[in-house]
């Protein structure tokens, strides 16, 4: 439902993401559920969920392919969820030039996701979510 929702809080354009869709600047774009998303040749590639039961680990294959396939500048966000999603690959995130941010833990609603991100070591900015937009806004201007 994101992909209907958003609009309504965005000028930019939302797209549920489909296979072989071109990336593109300015953006918004939405994982369908149960699928892992890739990246490859500046299109997304989609495919069955590799993690079925348990909690899914959606964002870390999605990170690590941007690290392995992407040529742009990465800034990677881990906001409020449940588990450690996403955590696993945010030093690859730095290792490749990008820059991390995670959610202030006492804004998150479960900050499981976010403090995960935080034990990594490998976070630039820890924020609350009004700040991060804002955080995000002055680094592409630096860009």
């Amino acid at each position: 439902m994101l992909h209907k929702i958003l609009p309504n809080f965005t000028t930019m354009p939302v797209e549920l993401i489909t296979d072989d869709l071109v990336i593109e600047p300015n953006h918004v774009f939405i994982i369908p559920e149960k699928r892992d998303l890739h990246v490859l040749d500046g299109e997304f590639r989609l495919e069955p969920i590799s993690k079925p039961c348990g909690w899914p680990d959606v964002i870390t294959v999605f990170l690590r392919s941007l690290t392995a396939n992407w040529d742009g500048k990465l800034i990677a966000v881990i906001v409020s969820g449940y588990d450690g999603d996403g955590a696993a690959a945010l030093c690859g995130i730095k290792e490749v030039g990008g820059i991390t941010i995670a959610q202030k833990l006492d804004t998150a609603t479960q900050p499981d996701m976010p403090e995960s991100a935080i034990e990594t070591g490998c976070i630039d900015f820890v924020l609350a979510p009004e700040s991060i937009a804002t955080e995000i806004a002055r680094i592409t201007r630096s860009i």
